[in-house]
């Protein structure tokens, strides 16, 4: 009888170890393992301190400047990063146990491009697959043009996109470099795996492409143009709908969806403005859209269309929410978005009527992401607010840092980490 009692016990361990295994989760590219902030951990914090210490597993200093936010796979954490004295672009690896630095790479060293004050010159976040990690930047010679699509004349350092790859122990194995890019505001593009493909979003204020590289070569497999040649930096969303698979974005005076294995394309929409940052995400119904410059966005988008379904396609139409830089997140049938200046904004997903409308913060640069039924929101000056799906807000949590932060969450097996302005910090249980 004992002998069956143990068996039973060692048989349930089993049962809860899997269901804990099946819940936690890598966050391997920018927004997590599905592109939309959404994280499926549980027992994933709601409080912490980080001036007092509380729920802080480590703290390890970053070296260098950079808004791109942490990726986790397993054991290992990697972000990018610029020394900016000696002008080095580096990718960073650290042990997730205990935050020590393991390896640092310079990919990139090159004269700094001009930018925007608000980016950085390592704001990419890369991407892996738990057998490469791939990064992109920019690389530039220091000579300047005239910027284009601005209001006021300046000099803008034109250069060329670097694409590499690295493996977990730090050796290059590719580094390409596929396409020519210019921007006032500097450079951001964080590439996107599917199947054997990296795919890099080149939108630039030239001429302006989608590239697909091979994830074993660096080879390009396919490279379309875009068709209006404007900055924008939003990260392609993938999903499989009715059988088709689309990869969509804004950006570049409109928002298409494309086929991801040969970039050719679905349908697209033209408009509604010039320039987008803001990823877009889908609820199973809709996409959804948020954008942008000099005008701003909210919309909701049928997924079902072919070719030009500007007049037929826009489930609903919002200007009242002023977003630009911060992705939304939709949850539980509502679409929170964050504009840069603080306001958070709640809509019904399913026709876009705004049920609540607040003031969270100074200013939001991070994206938002989901967990344990929550919606969290990280401001620049490091304070997270965890906020309930509600028909009006209601705040579960304020969470401050300590530190300024720019860069968004990563979540992975049921710890937070968060990229501060010097720091990285894991929040949350120890691992074993």
């Amino acid at each position: 009888m004992n002998r069956i009692i143990r068996l039973q016990m060692l048989a349930l361990c089993f049962v809860l170890l899997a269901t804990v295994w099946v819940n936690a989760e890598n966050w391997p590219c920018w927004r997590g393992p599905r592109g939309d902030g959404s994280s499926l951990d549980e027992h994933v914090p709601t409080r912490w301190n980080g001036e007092t210490g509380e729920n802080i597993v480590w703290k390890t200093p970053v070296p260098g400047v950079g808004h791109a936010s942490p990726i986790v796979w397993e054991d290992r954490i990697f972000t990018v990063s610029c020394l900016v004295d000696s002008q080095e672009r580096i990718l960073l690896c650290f042990d997730r146990r205990t935050g020590r630095q393991l390896w640092q790479r310079t990919v990139v060293t090159s004269p700094l491009e001009t930018k925007h004050q608000l980016n950085s010159h390592a704001s990419g976040t890369p991407a892996t697959d738990g057998k490469l990690v791939y990064v992109t930047f920019l690389e530039v010679q220091g000579d300047t043009i005239d910027a284009r699509n601005v209001s006021k004349s300046r000099p803008v350092t034109p250069g060329r996109m670097v694409v590499a790859a690295y493996d977990f122990d730090g050796n290059q194995i590719w580094k390409v470099r596929p396409g020519e890019f210019v921007s006032v505001h500097g450079y951001c593009s964080c590439p996107v795996l599917y199947e054997d493909l990296v795919i890099v979003n080149g939108d630039h204020d030239g001429d302006s492409y989608l590239v697909a590289l091979d994830k074993a070569t660096g080879q390009t497999v396919w490279k379309v143009d875009r068709l209006n040649n404007t900055r924008s930096y939003v990260t392609p969303l993938i999903r499989e709908i009715d059988g088709r698979i689309q990869m969509v974005l804004s950006g570049s005076h409109h928002i298409a969806s494309y086929d991801p294995r040969d970039g050719s394309m679905h349908w697209q929409i033209d408009g509604p403005t010039e320039q987008f940052v803001a990823s877009m995400v889908f609820d199973g119904q809709q996409f959804y859209m948020a954008a942008g410059f000099p005008t701003y966005h909210v919309m909701g988008i049928r997924p079902d269309g072919t070719g030009n379904v500007t007049d037929t396609h826009v489930a609903w139409h919002s200007t009242r929410a002023a977003c630009y830089v911060p992705s939304p997140v939709v949850i539980d049938g509502r679409l929170f978005v964050a504009d840069d200046r603080g306001t958070v904004n709640c809509f019904r997903a399913s026709d876009g009527q705004r049920l609540w409308r607040e003031r969270m913060a100074r200013h939001i640069s991070a994206s938002l992401v989901t967990a344990g039924g929550l919606v969290y929101f990280l401001s620049d000056e490091g304070i997270m607010t965890l906020v309930r799906p509600a028909d009006e807000m209601e705040i579960v949590a304020e969470n401050p840092l300590g530190e300024y932060c720019f860069a968004s969450p990563a979540i992975s097996q049921g710890q937070i980490f968060l990229r501060s302005e010097h720091h990285l910090y894991c929040i949350g249980a120890p691992t074993d």
